[in-house]
């Protein structure tokens, strides 16, 4: 099966957006409301966050929401805005191979042109990282299988040894390196944030790096001058949003005041950012 022109035209266009030392800034989004506040900002392109889009749907985070929920949540982010989406696909949403090509055609027929795939692995008993050959076999049919379907899907891999605390550099660049001559495009490490440790993985890595930021992390300027290509904050924003709702919520049932709810966005404008009436 092979996808309409403009779906690999907006794959290309956010593979172009990867350059080192110009970053690709993603503030993750995880519904239509969040995707088009984030596009509305700026962005140019949309990622989802699985954590988000998790809790969204009433589920926890680490490979426990069913593949079908979650490609619907993402295919309602990206019918939702103009520019390009990414789909954090958790580890493939897919107990082989075969499962992580079936994701791929749906994050494809979703409308997303790209992906992160991490090789965490969330099964009592092993882990915490999918051996090396097994995850570059899964990167390998995701590759594999938007080849087939004709769109250059951006496939971004997720190294989770400094997130798990599974190894350093060393073996951050040997995976790394592993998974790019699978097929992967990039490489993702969360928890790498330490200015020399961030400029050894940009510098080592063969292709474009993501840097999870957040508070406590250099600034998204200083990643770029260190050759970061992709900043992205994962679950932030999600958890920034739950944050606000607990806050007013112990404000009015505790003071009775309404000061958290001051900066709230008008009802119109998020009404008429839905498609309703202002």
């Amino acid at each position: 099966m092979t996808h309409d022109t403009s779906l690999r035209d907006r794959a290309l266009v956010f593979r172009s957006l990867h350059v080192p030392g110009r970053p690709l800034v993603l503030p993750n989004a995880w519904d239509r409301a969040s995707a088009r506040l984030v596009e509305q900002a700026g962005a140019a392109a949309v990622a989802t966050t699985s954590a988000g889009l998790a809790w969204e749907l009433g589920a926890p985070d680490g490979d426990r929401l069913e593949r079908d929920r979650a490609l619907t949540a993402v295919a309602a982010v990206a019918s939702a805005v103009r520019v390009p989406v990414s789909a954090d696909i958790e580890s493939g949403y897919a107990a082989d191979a075969a499962g992580v090509a079936g994701t791929v055609r749906a994050v494809l027929a979703a409308g997303a042109v790209g992906i992160n795939i991490e090789d965490a692995l969330h099964v009592p008993g092993r882990g915490p990282l999918r051996p090396v050959a097994e995850q570059a076999e899964r990167i390998a049919a995701a590759r594999a299988a938007a080849d087939e379907a004709g769109v250059p899907l951006f496939v971004n891999a997720r190294v989770d040894t400094f997130l798990c605390g599974a190894g350093g550099v060393d073996a951050t660049l040997e995976r790394a390196a592993a998974f790019l001559a699978a097929g992967a495009d990039g490489i993702f490490v969360p928890g790498a944030v330490d200015p020399g440790t961030v400029e050894l993985l940009a510098e080592g890595v063969d292709g474009p790096l993501n840097v999870l930021a957040g508070p406590g992390a250099p600034s998204v300027a200083e990643l770029a001058a260190l050759g970061v290509a992709r900043v992205s904050v994962g679950a932030a924003l999600a958890q920034a949003a739950h944050a606000l709702v607990r806050r007013a919520a112990r404000e009015l049932l505790g003071a009775g005041t309404y000061n958290t709810l001051a900066d709230g966005l008008g009802y119109g404008e998020l009404n008429a950012l839905l498609g309703g009436t202002p």
